[in-house]
């Protein structure tokens, strides 16, 4: 024998899970943590290479600063779109 006040909570949450499965939303959390650690990968190649470009440019060389900026911008922004399609 089974209690059914036990067991509806427990289908509830079955057929929750697989709904959420089928249409792949994600939870507030994981959003905000998703938006987050894009802000980090997107920001931070950039201004690494902006300050190794202008360091660089002070030990004599040219054309590092952007460059650097450049491929930083670049690096991040792959970075970003794989972290977004590889999912959770």
């Amino acid at each position: 024998m089974s209690d059914p006040d036990l067991l509806d909570p427990i289908k509830q949450a079955q057929r929750d899970a697989e709904r959420a499965e089928r249409e792949k939303h994600r939870r507030l959390g994981a959003t905000l943590a998703l938006i987050g650690t894009l802000g980090w990968l997107i920001v931070l190649p950039p201004v690494l290479g902006l300050f190794l470009g202008r360091w660089l440019d002070r030990a004599g060389g040219q054309f590092w600063t952007l460059s650097l900026l450049f491929t930083g911008v670049a690096v991040g922004c792959w970075a970003a779109w794989r972290r977004v399609t590889e999912g959770d």
